[in-house]
């Protein structure tokens, strides 16, 4: 290790394009930092596809009723994730890494609060200073005893921890859901005419329903995804996984007894999932108060300039995702409802597996911002050549999966051969591209995990600019296939984004050639 300006740099990283490659065989290996990101990790993939798996219950069931009802309901799903998305993802990132700072500034602050207490108090000896308390989200009592008597410290970390961004995250969440809901329920109509659902479409009058009925649990979502944000940046994502599971074994259990038992149809579907939104939001709030105080000294103390400013820059980043993956299923829908059916059960195949990676993303995130918050590039290379690693073998492993089970799979889904055979030609593009899928999301994971949240949106606009275009061309020119080509180039060029920033050692990975 060499250092420069009491700043530690790795030594053998004088050529960045290495770190992809740095200590590869270790990649599964369950030594400290594998075990820490196993612990983030697993749990947070858990939860995150614990909502696609809730959407993929809800659309078997839906698609017992007909195919005009799950093309409908496709369509619904594909443009609330997409507004939602909109506010979730910058406020979920932002939060993170904002969360993981502070608490590592606050970690060392009490370190050496801590020390000069021992210091400055004659009864402590070097026994004692081994034995204070490490991180934590509890409060602990150590009795240290020496020749001259014994030292209680009750407390060393409170238990209730003052992080202005959590306050900030609640606060903006709870607006940003409200604007949301009725954002969806005055423009229903004209924006799933966007979406190719016409005025004189069987797909309107249940797609307007599940729509309306679904856009009332916006707020709830916004808040409990603003509380898994912060969860996230003290590193439990345990928490959320409880809470989310618990939500959405309410909306599978509901789900049926709305639908078939009340005949409630897509409306029914619609409010089971609203109800599992408000049981996770409570879940995790009951939790967030024992262990934070939301209730700061004054305004100023919540720094809402400092999330508004790096929240635009990722509002610009996940517009451009937005856009893309929105005119994706627009172009779906005005091939007819078979296509927009076939077309919504890969669709959200895919994003349920590849959001497996995003858990190593949380991962990445987290233990990237706390260790850049404590200059450790050490630890932030080690982590970062990790977890690029764990998603390039998980993609592999995706890729095997889907491409030898979906075509099995895809009966659970629908009875309707037409649709069947679509999803049949769907199938290579979903299956072949979980590999890219994985690096990309896990490269969003280091950037944001860095701060590096101007690369991130900037990059993305210039990425979905060229996927737009390439997705006009081919959708027009070779219909179903030309959607899925266009978004295979989409996340090969998000991946390639990521592959640069690292590579040349630039932004925050200009330490790496040093």
């Amino acid at each position: 290790m060499a250092e420069e300006d009491g700043l530690c740099f790795p030594s053998k990283s004088k050529i960045p394009l290495f770190i992809f490659f740095r200590n590869a065989r270790m990649v599964l290996k369950m030594d400290e930092l594998g075990l820490e990101i196993a612990q983030i990790a697993f749990p947070a993939a858990l939860a995150l596809t614990a909502d696609p798996i809730a959407s993929l219950v809800d659309t078997a069931f839906i698609g017992q009723i007909g195919s005009n009802e799950l093309a409908a309901v496709g369509v619904s799903i594909a443009l609330f994730n997409q507004v939602s998305r909109i506010a979730i993802f910058p406020l979920v990132s932002v939060t993170t890494s904002f969360v993981a700072e502070e608490d590592a500034v606050a970690e060392l602050n009490s370190e050496e609060q801590e020390l000069g207490s021992l210091e400055s108090n004659p009864i402590c000896t070097n026994e004692a200073k081994e034995l204070l308390p490490q991180s934590g989200l509890d409060s602990k009592v150590i009795s240290v005893k020496s020749e001259t008597g014994s030292l209680s410290m009750e407390g060393c970390k409170p238990q209730r921890r003052h992080i202005p961004s959590a306050s900030s995250a609640l606060v903006i969440g709870a607006i940003l859901g409200l604007l949301q809901a009725i954002f969806l329920i005055s423009l229903a109509k004209p924006l799933l005419n966007y979406m190719g659902v016409k005025p004189d479409s069987p797909m309107l009058p249940p797609a307007l329903r599940y729509l309306t009925l679904r856009s009332f649990g916006a707020p709830s979502v916004l808040v409990s995804l603003a509380m898994q944000g912060i969860f996230r940046g003290f590193k439990d994502t345990k928490t959320p996984l409880y809470a989310t599971v618990a939500g959405d074994v309410t909306n599978i259990i509901l789900d049926p007894i709305f639908m078939f038992v009340f005949r409630w149809g897509v409306s029914g579907a619609a409010i089971a999932h609203v109800i599992s939104q408000y049981v996770i939001s409570v879940i995790l709030f009951r939790r967030l108060i024992q262990v934070v105080d939301l209730l700061p000294p004054s305004i100023k103390n919540l720094k809402f300039s400092r999330f508004l400013k790096n929240g635009f820059l990722l509002l610009m980043r996940v517009i451009a995702v937005t856009f893309c993956v929105t005119l994706a299923a627009s172009l779906a829908a005005r091939l007819g409802s078979t296509a927009m059916a076939a077309f919504q059960i890969c669709l959200q195949v895919w994003l349920a597996t590849s959001l497996l990676a995003d858990g190593l993303a949380v991962a990445g995130q987290a233990i990237l911002a706390n260790a850049f918050a404590k200059n450790d590039f050490e630890r932030a290379t080690s982590t970062a050549s990790r977890v690029l690693q764990l998603g390039f073998v998980l993609g592999l492993i995706l890729c095997f999966m889907l491409g030898f089970g979906l075509k099995f799979a895809a009966r659970l889904f629908t009875n309707d051969l037409n649709v069947l055979k679509l999803i049949t030609i769907g199938i290579p593009f979903v299956a072949l591209t979980q590999p890219i899928n994985a690096l990309a999301f896990v490269f969003d994971g280091i950037n944001f995990g860095a701060s590096d949240f101007a690369y991130s949106a900037n990059s993305m606009v210039m990425v979905a600019a060229v996927s737009i275009l390439c997705l006009m061309f081919l959708s027009s020119h070779y219909g179903f296939i030309g959607i899925w080509m266009a978004l295979t180039i989409y996340m090969s060029l998000r991946a390639f984004a990521g592959f640069w920033r690292i590579g040349t050692g630039t932004g925050p990975w200009r330490f790496l050639r040093s």
